[in-house]
């Protein structure tokens, strides 16, 4: 009896130490779900393909009264309507390039939406945001308010609106600045949409991936206005990243030639992942001089 006695005290004394030791482990255990550290730009999801659209709708692209520079595509929807409004990029109706950047867009949408909240907002403007993944419940409106962004330059800011299933952006008179006052790079700003996105003679920053339709109005638009349904713009100046980032990044010397003798365009955009590197071979129109050029 003393002896089992003896036994049951040290296994009493073992399993209070385990348990004193073993605390800090499980509530390290617990933390990991939290985030530790803002995101930066090489850990932005991709955008794949469809990052090198402007404006990329599902059903339809109309345009009026404005300007676009980078590329314009819709799939599978094919209606493109263009009134004064000049794009300098390519446009793409219902073709390869368009459909391929769809299925990018929704990868890209879905990884958007897996992304855990940092912090969740009740307002957009008056907020002054160090980089961060910031949620709304549901919509997510501003009238005149301005929403500055402060931090370093490969900082980056996602803003998911609707994450409980549900909710629209809708924007009038709404800017987003840097706090050093000085332009901030497209492609660190992200808006994910779980509905339709509204904007109206506003100044706006980033990337947005919209559940529904896009409607811009007025105002300037700095970034790639991706939708599931059609994309509206009237009177906006709209600057795609890849254009954005195309005087630094592109070559446009027509005298380069590959090793089947085409003329090329080499265009590198950096994205969200920095190593990731999109060409735009622009040497089709050479094809019927390829054989000469080999002489």
């Amino acid at each position: 009896m003393l002896r089992n006695a003896r036994l049951c005290l040290f296994v009493l004394a073992a399993l209070a130490c385990w348990s004193a030791t073993s605390s800090p482990s499980l509530a390290s255990d617990r933390a990991v779900g939290k985030s530790t550290s803002p995101p930066t730009s090489s850990s932005a999801p991709s955008l794949g393909t469809s990052g090198t659209f402007a404006i990329l709708a599902g059903t339809a692209v109309t345009c009026t009264n404005a300007t676009v520079a980078g590329n314009v595509g819709v799939s599978p929807g094919s209606a493109i309507t263009q009134t004064s409004c000049p794009v300098t990029g390519t446009i793409n109706a219902a073709n390869a390039a368009a459909a391929r950047a769809q299925t990018d867009f929704f990868a890209a949408y879905e990884a958007f939406r897996a992304l855990r909240c940092d912090r969740t907002l009740t307002t957009l403007g008056g907020q002054t945001l160090l980089p961060g993944v910031y949620c709304f419940d549901a919509a997510a409106t501003s009238t005149g308010g301005v929403l500055t962004l402060d931090g370093p330059a490969n900082g980056l800011w996602i803003f998911k609106v609707g994450v409980l299933g549900t909710g629209a952006l809708t924007g009038t008179g709404f800017s987003v600045v840097s706090r050093a006052g000085t332009p901030l790079p497209c492609n660190s700003v992200f808006w994910w949409v779980a509905d339709a996105v509204t904007l109206t003679d506003s100044n706006f920053v980033g990337s947005i991936l919209a559940g529904a339709a896009v409607t811009l109005t007025r105002g300037t638009f700095n970034g790639n206005a991706l939708a599931k349904a059609a994309v509206t713009v009237t009177g906006d100046a709209i600057t795609g990243c890849a254009a954005a980032a195309g005087a630094a990044a592109c070559d446009a010397d027509d005298d380069d030639e590959d090793d089947d003798g085409h003329d090329q365009h080499e265009c590198k955009v950096r994205h969200h992942d920095r190593n990731e590197c999109h060409r735009d071979d622009a040497g089709d129109h050479h094809d019927d001089k390829k054989h000469g050029d080999k002489r």
